[in-house]
């Protein structure tokens, strides 16, 4: 067989080639602008031009700092294409964070947003590395005290639309870095390949998995500096898909709007995104039969949200499981054929968890006697591995701890069903533990958001003299005039769940404490319950 690298910079030349009509529509601060892949092309090749003329060499970082938009699509394939490493920043985290990861990473030039920028400037003076910052903006420049300032139109003009990408790539060259989300420590660094990314977004592709296609229009609603928009982006050029990206802090009737002027087919994002999104259809009319899957990971669906999605506007939903280290994609929920005829709620109880492996992949899942039995009962820790796992982190002596004898170990509990689906039960750091028996406080969460008054819920644990620990739920009310007991939402899940699992007590919030990418912040909510109890004794 031939050899041929797997490099990122085909996927752009394939949709140039074989899509070049096809649209790109880009949300920025100044509107909507669309491109064509033709177009695209072009402007990425002067882009990569531009970035040779500064110096950027083969391995250096080059950061981003922005939403999802046409510009930082057209990074996603010309850092790559020179040979250097995109290196995606999520600009939810701290100052403190931004600054470490920048500086860990090395980073020689960052790429911002025009309303990100006063944070970059504001650490700028702490970052050792960057030479230099171009905005990414449709106006004129902010004055800045940054010596090396560019706008990104006026940067990528001298470039050559003719460029030619960098041949000479080895496939597991880094072509891509993130860094987790961390909710302790310091976070960590993740480098993707060439190969891992073209294979991950193959594995996008598959009709069994996300199934994306060039007759989809796709709106990736996750950031693109959240693991790389969960790498559709990659996927949809490669593929030829429309593109919508929605640009700055998005609202849910921007989203609306958006699928139903655009004909979104496919969508993607947490399960913070899609509660948004579904209230606002509640309460507005919009079209929504363009969509033939919402795509949901970061963290479990509630089932009632699935079955709205399902039922009430008939729209397929597609749970979906991943984490930085895995690129992300390792599980789409999908009924097998012979499924299709079961009983509604059974229908409901699969698509409810985190789904099959996807092809490419391995896993195992390790309880204390070995590997568990696929029983649906027995819980253990879900390992992985296959060519688009991560086997380290990037110069962190965390590696060991998390990456033993070639699995990810993923930190997350799960069972198995007979049928080999997963169903992540938590973190092994948020399971709850109750006179010696384990409490799902995932399955609470879910069980808690179908009351029809319930936007959000999380449980936790506080420490209990007899039990060791005791579940307790933090609940946000869709109404909150609508006076829901605390004994009401108990009596709802109640019939459920044992009696030892039920919750102790029901604190009603008005926001729960949330992660950069949108999970619950637990460590966070936890202290907030502590000190919630400490007032009120």
């Amino acid at each position: 067989m031939m050899k041929g690298d797997l490099l990122i910079p085909s996927m752009l030349e394939r949709a140039e080639r074989f899509f070049p009509k096809k649209e790109v529509v880009s949300r920025t601060s100044s509107g909507i602008h669309r491109f064509t892949y033709k177009e695209i092309g072009k402007r990425t090749r002067k882009l990569a031009d531009r970035l040779q003329q500064f110096g950027i060499q083969r391995g250096q970082k080059v950061g981003t700092l922005a939403w999802n938009h046409h510009r930082h699509l057209e990074l996603y394939f010309a850092v790559p294409g020179i040979g250097a490493v995109v290196h995606t920043i999520n600009i939810r985290l701290s100052p403190e964070h931004i600054i470490y990861i920048i500086n860990h990473a090395e980073d020689e030039i960052l790429f911002v947003d025009e309303d990100v920028f006063p944070l970059v400037e504001a650490v700028y003076d702490k970052l050792k590395t960057v030479k230099a910052v171009v905005v990414m903006t449709d106006n004129e420049l902010p004055e800045s005290k940054i010596e090396s300032v560019f706008s990104y139109e006026e940067w990528i003009r001298d470039g050559s639309e003719s460029f030619e990408f960098v041949k000479d790539i080895d496939e597991t060259e880094p072509a891509g870095m993130c860094f987790t989300s961390a909710t302790t420590g310091n976070p960590k660094g993740v480098v993707y390949t060439h190969r891992s990314t073209v294979l991950h977004s193959m594995s996008l592709s598959l009709a069994d998995s996300a199934a994306l296609s060039e007759s989809d229009s796709v709106m990736a609603v996750v950031p693109m500096f959240h693991v790389n928009a969960w790498g559709i982006p990659y996927a949809s050029t490669w593929m030829g898909s429309t593109q919508v990206m929605p640009g700055p802090r998005f609202t849910p009737d921007l989203l609306a709007g958006m699928i139903e002027k655009e004909q979104v087919t496919v969508t993607a994002g947490v399960p913070t995104i899609w509660l948004a999104l579904l209230k606002e259809l509640e309460e507005n009319d919009y079209r929504t039969d363009s969509l033939r899957a919402v795509i949901c990971g970061g963290s479990a669906a509630p089932a009632g949200m699935i079955q709205a999605f399902e039922e009430k506007y008939n729209v397929p939903f597609l749970h979906a499981y991943g984490m930085t280290e895995t690129s992300p994609l390792a599980t789409v929920s999908r009924l097998k054929s012979y499924q299709l005829d079961l009983p509604q709620e059974e229908k409901l109880a699969v698509r409810a968890k985190q789904g099959l492996l996807i092809p490419g992949l391995e896993m195992k899942v390790a309880g204390s006697g070995g590997e568990v039995a696929w029983n649906d009962e027995e819980m253990g820790e879900l390992l992985l591995r296959g060519p688009w796992i991560a086997d380290s982190y990037y110069k962190d002596d965390r590696t060991d701890e998390t990456f033993i004898d070639g699995w990810l170990h993923t930190g997350d509990v799960c069972t198995v069903d007979e049928e080999g689906v997963i169903k992540i039960v938590d973190r092994t750091k948020d399971l709850i533990k109750s006179g010696g028996e384990w409490i799902s406080s995932v399955d609470l969460e879910n069980a808690l958001m179908a009351h029809e008054n319930v936007f959000e819920a999380s449980v936790v644990s506080v420490p209990d003299p007899e039990w060791q620990e005791r579940p307790v739920a933090c609940v946000v009310l869709k109404d909150a005039d609508k006076n829901t007991s605390k004994e009401e939402v108990l009596d709802f899940i109640r019939p459920t769940f044992a009696k030892w699992w039920l919750p102790d007590d029901v604190i009603f919030m008005e926001e729960i404490p949330k992660t950069s990418v949108g999970k619950f912040l637990k460590r966070a909510l936890r202290d907030q319950v502590q000190e919630y109890y400490k007032q009120t004794k």
